[in-house]
């Protein structure tokens, strides 16, 4: 159930990033990367359908896909950090006090994305496979 949750999650995160949450999207993306941040918007907006359809339709694979989930979280989280100490607005996020809060989701999601698959219990069977 965890894992269809955080699925559906990345899912509707998916469709905001190439739709109607690209302006808001915008805001996180650092300005010191060398793309665009419309490149950056639409790449993480396809990775996020990715890894929510796998979350849901694969479960086979869940141990793996739970590690690239993870690991997508600790890679977007210096846009995060960026929207705080650049103090940009975006999703509500309107004081330094709502950015710096936001900043403690990401490892919530971390945990979510190896709890929910068990890729945290289950990491030995990625070294014998």
């Amino acid at each position: 159930m965890a894992r269809a949750a955080l699925g559906t999650f990345l899912l509707f995160t998916g469709v905001a990033h190439l739709t109607f949450g690209r302006a808001e999207f915008s805001a996180q993306v650092p300005d010191w990367l060398p793309v665009s941040k419309d490149v950056v918007i639409a790449g993480s907006g396809v990775v996020e359908l990715g890894l929510g359809a796998a979350l849901i339709a694969l479960p086979r694979y869940r141990i793996a896909v739970g590690w690239l989930t993870a690991a997508f979280f600790v890679a977007i989280f210096p846009g995060n950090i960026s929207q705080y100490l650049n103090r940009v607005d975006a999703f509500g996020l309107t004081s330094d006090g709502a950015r710096a809060a936001r900043l403690l989701f990401q490892p919530i999601l971390v945990a979510w994305a190896l709890w929910s698959t068990g890729a945290w219990r289950d990491r030995s069977f990625l070294r014998r496979s």
